[in-house]
């Protein structure tokens, strides 16, 4: 588990699927100022997958991806981004 790191910004996604997963999550990341944490909650899968590595991809900073919870097919995780 990572430290705790303070987030300006909040949206839980794992209602959705793809690809709204990343669409709502990079309309947040628009809105944000540079330098302004997001924290995102997604489900296993396809959003674990493509959601962080997309974020990655337009340059912004994953700062830490951990597990909420128990583990398992239907397993919640956090993901903390740095706008860039």
């Amino acid at each position: 588990m990572s430290q705790k790191i303070s987030t300006d910004l909040f949206i839980d996604i794992t209602s959705e699927v793809c690809p709204l997963t990343f669409v709502k999550t990079k309309l947040m990341v628009e809105r944000m100022a540079v330098g302004q944490t997001l924290e995102v909650r997604l489900n296993a899968g396809e959003p674990l997958e493509n959601v962080p590595r997309s974020l990655a991809e337009l340059g912004h900073s994953i700062l830490s991806l951990d597990l909420e919870g128990e583990g398992g097919d239907g397993a919640v995780h956090r993901l903390r981004v740095r706008k860039n």
